[in-house]
């Protein structure tokens, strides 16, 4: 029995991971029919459209956006394009840029290009103090959220990777067995390995040369951009009761790279 389960999570971390690279290689050539417009290009489009049509259309983006981000999965260039934009392509610039300045007035939120490569958006709050912040991450109102606190925190302690192994056996020291369905998670190790990695909130990579293989953990580009590190650190020396500059490295990571400098505004050129 517990070798036939061994098998079978072995099957799913391959299937998982076969699926992703499906995903994101479907998702390049998607994105690759599509040429970013000129300035001369966008305004000729502009000149074509009523005021109200861009206003409408740019109405549209702001919504398709809002209601991704309810699922924390990144919105990407290609599906904005072909789900919303449509034949306003020529003026998709102008429409970004009106959304984004709707996101930061309106709703007090950041769109955030994370992935110049594939053009992959996400929104984070525009508060000016990174330590205010209010983090979903941080702050967690749900128990996932918990859950992916915890793993961050440990792949931060430990350099910025991690094995696999090292993950699950923390976290069943928290009776959060990845080979048991969890009341509150369900599968673990699907929402580790699949759902957090699709929202860009961790990295599952394959460890080269290694039989049987293996994988390791990294932060995503989501976590770079929304969590701080300083209040993981913080976190943790009240959990041990031991003051934060004791780990003197990770100390120095926190407070020279402070998140809010991580998140690079989205570049629509």
């Amino acid at each position: 029995m517990t070798q036939r389960k061994r098998l079978y999570n072995v099957q799913s971390s391959s299937q998982s991971k076969r699926q992703s690279n499906s995903f994101m290689t479907q998702e390049e050539d998607e994105d690759a029919t599509f040429t970013q417009p000129s300035t001369s290009q966008v305004q000729r489009g502009m000149e074509k459209l009523t005021p109200a049509q861009v206003d409408q259309r740019t109405a549209e983006v702001v919504q398709y956006i809002l209601v991704k981000d309810q699922k924390k999965i990144p919105v990407r260039r290609a599906d904005l394009v072909k789900h919303v934009i449509k034949d306003y392509r020529t003026v998709f610039p102008e429409i970004i840029k009106r959304a984004t300045r709707i996101f930061e007035q309106v709703f007090g939120l950041k769109l955030v290009e994370i992935d110049s490569k594939n053009h992959m958006y996400i929104l984070v709050n525009n508060l000016d103090s990174a330590v205010a912040r209010a983090s979903p991450v941080v702050c967690p109102n749900n128990p996932k959220m918990g859950l992916l606190f915890v793993i961050l925190s440990v792949i931060f302690m430990k350099g910025g990777v991690v094995r696999e192994n090292l993950i699950w056996n923390t976290l069943k020291k928290l009776r959060v067995d990845p080979g048991q369905r969890h009341e509150e998670f369900g599968d673990v190790r699907k929402v580790v390995t699949d759902e957090f990695v699709r929202q860009r909130y961790l990295e599952y990579v394959r460890i080269p040369h290694t039989e049987p293989v293996e994988y390791e953990f990294r932060w995503g580009q989501r976590s770079d951009v929304e969590v701080s590190k300083a209040q993981i650190l913080e976190f943790m020396g009240q959990l041990h009761e031991q003051d934060p500059r004791s780990w003197s490295q990770q100390y120095r990571e926190a407070h020279s790279t402070p998140s809010s400098s991580q998140a690079s505004s989205s570049n629509h050129r």
